[in-house]
This record gives C-alpha cells, structure tokens and sequence, in this order.
C-alpha cells in the first residue's frame, strides 16, 4: 500500500489542490484531514475551473472515493452550497464517492458571526481571518462544546446539548460584543435544512478507512494552508487554527495507524502570502504589483490582492523540514518568465547578522531578507512537457532551489492545466 501526503511548504497557496487533482490518478482514496472553509483549492482541468473551500480535490476522478475526516471544521451551509455548485457543473457527488467523518465537528452559523466580530473589536491588531468561523470553532471543540456530525442522528441528544451550548454561547455574542443573542428555533432551522440534505454522506469513515487499509487500497491526504501557518510550527499567532502539517493526517483523516510513505510538499516558484502577519520577503510598489498581475495571485476564498515576494530560501526549508517532504512540487514557473533578472532571499539578517535559520515568530518583524539574482529565461515555458526542453536558466533556478531546501523537485508545474507540468 501506498500512502501520501500533499502539503504546503509555505504560507498557504502553493498550489495544492491542483497537484492532489493530478496525482489522485494514481490513488483510490482522497482525505481532507484540516481546516475548512478559510482557503480555496483552484483545481482546473476539464471539467473547467474551481475553487475548492472544503471539497476534496480528488472529486473530479472517477471511481476515487472523498472524505471529509474528524479533523475538519465542516460548515453545512457553505459546505452544501459548495456542492450544489460543483454538481451544477455536472461533477457527481453521492455518498459513493463523497463521505464525511461522523466524528467531524460541525462550524455553527455563531462562529462565522463571532470571528468577524473579534476582527473587528482587534482593529489594527487583527490577525487576519476569513472570517469563516474557523479560530471560534477550533476554540469550542477544545473545549468540548461542538457538536458532532453524527449527532444529526441522535437528534434529542443533539437538541438537548445545543440547548446548553445556546446559553453559554449567548454570554459571550451579547454581553461581550453587544450583539444579537441566537434562539433554538434560529439553529435549528439552520440545521434541519442544510443537516437533513448531508446526513446521506456522514457515516463512519473510520471503519471504511481500516478496511481500505487493510484491503491496500492506495490513500493521498491532502492539506490546508502551509508549514508556515500551522498553529504549533507556523507564525504564531497568525497561523491558522489547526495543524497543517503532514504528522497531523493519520490523526485528522481518522486513520490513527496510516503510515506515510510519501510527502510531497508544494512550493510557489515565489512567494505569496494572504492576511496579516511578518512576511520577511515581501516586495512592494510596481515590482510587487507586476508580479501579482501576472501570477494572477487574488486569494481563492476571499479575493484578496496577495501579498508577494521572491522564493524565500530560508522559510522553505523550514518548510521542507517541518512537513517531512520527500518531494517537493515547484508550481508557476512560468509565472517567473517576464522576468529578466529573478530575485531570491537566500538568507536573512538578523541584528546585523546573516542567518540561514527561520527565526522565531517574536524576531521575524525584526528580520530583513538577504537578496540575490539569478539570470531569467525570457520565453514562454507553458507549453513544456520534457525537462530536457527547459531553458537552461529555467533548470538552473530549479536546480539552485533543490540544492538550497534539501529536497528533490519532482515536479514542475507550468500552468494551471492539470497536464502543465514536467516530471523530473
């Protein structure tokens, strides 16, 4: 059996969902492990283009069954409006390829409303969310006061320990930000609608998975976000709410005894970054603007304008050692074409001293980013399908960037079609 981890190395949007879209060929199993709704996978293939917020990217290959696992933060509205826009486009989702984790938490309609409120009351020292409800939700399940997928078929179990998180939850929306108290019609309305449509998918994906072990069925797991926004590794505290990282999937997808074989870590030919929070490497004025125009570089979920910077040396091979890559997957590579001369931070200064070392969170303000360039190609690669057709400057980026993490490139994307990319 083979097992797989797709991850991303940096600050979330590598790239992900494409590369779990392209390699689920080769898989019978795809996992979300993490995270919700808070950041997109663009998937474009021939099916057309999607952004992903909590659907698995392996949903466009035939006969590849799709979980959502306990690990994920499973929003029923946006999760079955997702859906409907996906089938609308003519994609099959049944519970014959489509699953969720019985044991997955369900994001309530009160922990949208509470992180847009939190934002809000932060101001300038926001942290930058989504605003999906993802740090509340994460915050109430460690807590214990979450309910279950599960419970949906349990309903006077449901009803009654609603009842009880409905009083506590009101405490906090009315008497700390002054807003509406919900009403156990109000929530249960929302979740006789939206619960009642998902309840065929939600079973024990637990004993489906053991047995798909056991069977040797093939399994990829695929990641939220990246290394550098995982809540123990990542840049506290403007990470996500969860961990990101590949360690995290046999715990997240319900398979506690899966065992990893290989982790490919997906890493941007440069950099980007979505919300708030040091980003050692970041370019500004018409230099940051021409290379978010022509990368297209706009946040999946939110729409954001991302902030950009050269291929940061240091912060990947961070990166590369947190996830435990075996692989690494360079995506947009082709972005980088225009460039006559292409900037990379291959160190970081630090109180007036060169480090190769990613610094602690409370130091990365303090950081400033060593720059070097290298020679570009200055020709359209999007139609290179052999390595040995690359420039010889395009191989000498890759091959700088490989030596310098530490871990082998596998793969070259080149585009955003699924067949846009070169295997090494």
């Amino acid at each position: 059996m083979s097992n797989c981890a797709i991850v991303g190395i940096n600050w979330g949007d590598e790239g992900k969902g494409r590369m779990v879209d392209l390699l689920t060929q080769d898989y019978d199993i795809v996992i979300r492990y993490q995270g919700g709704g808070n950041a997109g996978h663009t998937v474009e293939n021939e099916h057309g283009k999607f952004a992903l917020h909590l659907l698995p990217s392996g949903i466009f290959r035939p006969g590849v069954m799709n979980i959502l696992g306990n690990g994920v933060a499973v929003d029923l509205e946006n999760l079955w409006d997702e859906m409907t826009t996906v089938m609308d486009q003519g994609i099959s989702l049944t519970p014959d390829n489509f699953r969720i984790s019985d044991r997955a938490s369900l994001l309530l309609p009160w922990h949208r409303e509470l992180d847009g409120l939190e934002e809000a009351r932060l101001k300038d020292k926001k942290y930058g969310s989504t605003k999906q409800g993802i740090a509340p939700f994460y915050s109430d399940k460690y807590q214990k006061k979450t309910i279950l997928a599960g419970e949906l078929f349990y309903p006077e179990v449901m009803k009654e320990r609603l009842e009880g998180l409905l009083e506590w939850k009101n405490l906090t929306l009315t008497g700390v930000y002054g807003a509406e108290p919900y009403t156990m019609e109000k929530l249960m309305a929302w979740i006789e609608e939206f619960g009642a449509k998902l309840k065929p998918y939600i079973c024990d994906t637990g004993k489906y998975l053991r047995q798909a072990q056991s069977d040797g069925k093939k399994i990829l797991f695929e990641a939220q976000l990246g290394a550098l926004r995982d809540l123990d590794f990542g840049i506290y505290p403007y990470t996500t709410s969860s961990n990101a990282i590949a360690a995290y999937a046999p715990v997240g997808s319900g398979l506690t005894s899966a065992k990893l074989d290989k982790v490919v870590g997906v890493v941007k030919a440069y950099s980007t970054c979505v919300g708030e929070g040091p980003f050692v490497c970041e370019m500004f004025g018409p230099e940051a603007e021409k290379l978010r125009e022509v990368g297209h570089e706009y946040g999946a979920k939110t729409g954001r304008p991302r902030r950009v910077g050269p291929l940061d040396i240091v912060a990947t091979r961070y990166g590369v050692q947190i996830q435990g890559a075996t692989d690494i997957a360079l995506t947009k590579l082709d972005v980088l074409s225009y460039l006559e001369q292409i900037p990379v931070c291959t160190h970081y200064e630090l109180n007036g001293e060169i480090t190769d070392d990613f610094v602690f969170p409370a130091a990365q303000n303090s950081a400033k980013p060593v720059i070097e360039y290298v020679p570009g190609w200055g020709v359209d690669i999007s139609g290179v399908r052999k390595w040995e057709d690359l420039p010889e400057n395009a191989r000498s980026y890759v091959e700088m960037v490989e030596k310098a993490i530490g871990c082998h490139i596998t793969y070259v994307s080149v585009g955003p079609e699924r067949d846009a990319y070169i295997k090494r």
